[in-house]
């Protein structure tokens, strides 16, 4: 027991089944923050440069913990036939499959659409109905692809590997699952929270595992054929100190634990 409040030391002892996604989405994305709209820019023009030339929904993809977010999802529309939703708490599952039915997701993602869409890749999409057709929701957890088994051609995790769990082994495991689901040569994002000492949705509070730019470029390198790392100090509640942006492809190299 740490002094003053019960240890989550693993990601098993994070009270998950007590998410409350509309809570999350209201101080997160309800009001778009000046650092989400910078990010998705970023993550628009990256994917926009690997896929140059290429073959528009000819990929699949899959947003890796994905939450009460649906940005990441939407930055990968144009690119893929298929996109999987991989996500473990069963609030934020039901929460991804009503915003991904045919009648379409929430009003609160278009802000983060408008940036997407300045892009004519992104403006030849109809994202509504892109959604529904072909993205899915599965409950899974982040470990499940530890074998790397099941690959894809582009990833994104958001806020996963970082702010599960307070253990140094999770947050580098939680990594090496996402890189190894990956194809040779795929195009990844990755956000963490920088130096998070954790956080609350509610009325429950999450653990994180603090992180800087060199602990993420550490974790990230061995698995990458090129890496970008943004670091933007962006302040959106107490107990951080900015987030950081992890932009690159994954190498020929299937990393083992």
């Amino acid at each position: 027991m740490k002094r003053g409040r019960v240890t989550m030391d693993r990601n098993a002892d994070a009270p998950w089944s007590q998410f409350d996604p509309e809570v999350y989405v209201d101080n997160n994305y309800r009001t778009p923050l000046e650092v989400d709209l910078l990010i998705v820019r970023l993550m628009r023009d990256y994917f926009d440069r690997c896929f140059a030339g290429a073959v528009p929904g000819s990929v699949r993809g899959v947003d890796v913990g994905a939450g009460a977010n649906l940005y990441p999802a939407l930055s990968m529309l144009p690119w893929c036939e298929k996109v999987l939703l991989l996500e473990y708490a069963h609030p934020n599952v039901e929460y991804l499959e009503k915003q991904v039915s045919p009648g379409g997701y929430d009003t609160a993602w278009d802000a983060f659409w408008e940036v997407l869409r300045e892009s004519p890749a992104y403006r030849a999409v109809e994202p509504r109905n892109r959604v529904s057709e072909i993205v899915r929701v599965e409950r899974g957890n982040l470990f499940d692809l530890e074998e790397g088994h099941r690959r894809w051609d582009i990833g994104t995790m958001f806020f996963v590997a970082d702010s599960m769990s307070e253990c140094p082994d999770e947050f580098h495991r939680g990594v090496r699952c996402f890189m190894n689901a990956l194809s040779q040569g795929a195009p990844f994002a990755a956000a963490f929270m920088k130096e998070s000492v954790g956080y609350r949705v509610g009325d429950h509070r999450y653990p994180a595992y603090r992180v800087n730019e060199n602990r993420v470029r550490e974790s990230l390198e061995q698995y990458t054929g090129e890496l970008e790392i943004h670091d933007l100090h962006h302040m959106v509640r107490p107990g951080h100190e900015g987030m950081l942006l992890a932009l690159g492809r994954r190498n020929a190299e299937i990393a083992t634990p």
